[in-house]
């Protein structure tokens, strides 16, 4: 099963796509400069690049954590963004009324994990018949998220794609099953994979009161879920982690962005130049 966003395509078969982006919409003039040198390495990788950027980071740790400029300033931020760089752009919303607003600016709406299961805002996203990007739940198997899909179906949209984050079992750090990649093809009619690798990367240490980050594993994480034959990969970047206003601690530095891209484009052309061998 392939979808197409244009002339971008999504295929667990295809040359990966990468959604990357940042986390939070920190300033519009920072979000512009990230977004073009995207494109920059992207263009010059041949790399197909689908342009993130949260307006506003709902589902937060601490009541004290930065969240954004909210849905109105964000939107104007991602049409500028739109308009400089012509970039497609994806964001995720987290009510039924953003949806709509969202999809007037964006080309791809992403169902947050936290609320993957709740019905009305599945509606209002599926009535946008924009492509989604569905976060797959920390807390489910990947059994489960045919439901969602189904769902999604049900409504009359069917331009769907599912992105693993990691499982968490309760003890404050996230576990990616590459085993469960495979699952997801079979259950769900070999659906447009994608894989989130930063927000894999979270977890938290004793006493803290915000999420932590395994920045240094990056790479290792990224070889290993392209390695599945993958659609596409989930990233943030940031210039300076150190000083992200989320998240900072699971963010790439933006100066590595080409180098850490080339190498995984030699792994994906490699998995993805292999016969299939069924093994049952």
């Amino acid at each position: 099963m392939n979808i197409n966003l244009g002339e971008i395509k999504f295929g667990n078969k295809l040359p990966f796509v990468l959604i990357g982006g940042i986390n939070v919409l920190e300033s519009e003039d920072f979000a512009v400069e990230v977004a073009k040198e995207y494109k920059r390495v992207c263009n010059k990788l041949k790399i197909p690049i689908i342009f993130k950027a949260s307006y506003d980071k709902a589902n937060r740790s601490s009541i004290n954590s930065f969240r954004g400029p909210g849905i109105i300033e964000g939107l104007k931020i991602l049409k500028k963004i739109k308009d400089q760089t012509g970039l497609n752009l994806i964001t995720d919303v987290h009510s039924p009324e953003e949806a709509k607003l969202a999809s007037q600016v964006c080309d791809i709406i992403q169902l947050p994990a936290f609320l993957a299961r709740q019905t009305d805002l599945i509606k209002a996203i599926a009535k946008t018949n924009k492509v989604i990007n569905i976060k797959k739940p920390q807390f489910i198997s990947p059994e489960q998220t045919i439901n969602i899909i189904n769902k999604f179906k049900s409504l009359g949209n069917s331009q769907v794609l599912l992105c693993e984050r990691g499982t968490m079992f309760g003890y404050d750090n996230l576990v990616v099953d590459m085993l469960g990649f495979g699952v997801m093809k079979d259950i769900c009619d070999d659906i447009p994979l994608i894989f989130d690798v930063t927000h894999s990367l979270q977890c938290r240490k004793a006493g803290e009161k915000v999420s932590n980050g395994r920045r240094s594993q990056v790479l290792d994480l990224a070889k290993a879920g392209l390695a599945q034959g993958i659609a596409g990969l989930f990233l943030e970047s940031h210039p300076e982690p150190s000083k992200a206003l989320c998240d900072g601690p699971s963010a790439l530095p933006l100066d590595l962005l080409e180098p850490f891209l080339t190498q995984l484009i030699e792994i994906d052309r490699l998995i993805k130049s292999l016969p299939e061998l069924r093994i049952n």
